[in-house]
């Protein structure tokens, strides 16, 4: 298993959130220079911890991601806006609406707790969300 660091946990992340970015962007992004980005990037290759550039990433590495769903009450006339105002945040990673007592589920990925709590804080101060419910997902049940 590789030990890795914290630039390489945010490196991870900046390319789970896009799997495009140029490595001159992601150097910004970490504020390392280009040529650091480019070995990590082919260490985390080479090694197996990113298998793909969707980004999969190896259980084993232990990299922070906080997953979980929110269901979400909206005030009927202002669903648009607040619909638009989900979609802006990137920790939102799908949005659904649906039926029944809930109007949308959040499916949120952040990589730690404090920026998870700061996404919830942010949903539930958008004008037109009612009540929300939050679940964090734990463990995968399927393989």
């Amino acid at each position: 298993m590789l030990d890795l660091s914290a630039t390489d946990r945010r490196l991870i992340y900046a390319l789970k959130q896009d799997g495009r970015a140029s490595v001159t962007t992601l150097a910004g992004l970490l504020r390392v220079s280009r040529a650091t980005v480019q070995s990590r990037m082919e260490r985390l290759i080479a090694t197996g911890i990113i298998q793909r550039f969707t980004i999969e990433v190896d259980a084993s590495a232990e990299v922070e991601v906080i997953r979980a769903v929110m269901m979400i009450e909206l005030e009927g006339t202002l669903a648009r806006s607040v619909t638009g105002a989900l979609k802006r945040l990137a920790e939102i990673v799908s949005l659904h609406s649906t039926n029944g007592t809930w109007d949308l589920v959040a499916h949120i990925e952040t990589s730690s707790l404090p920026e998870f709590d700061r996404v919830l804080r942010e949903v539930r101060e958008i004008k037109g969300v009612l009540n929300s419910e939050t679940s964090i997902l734990l463990n995968k049940a399927i393989a």
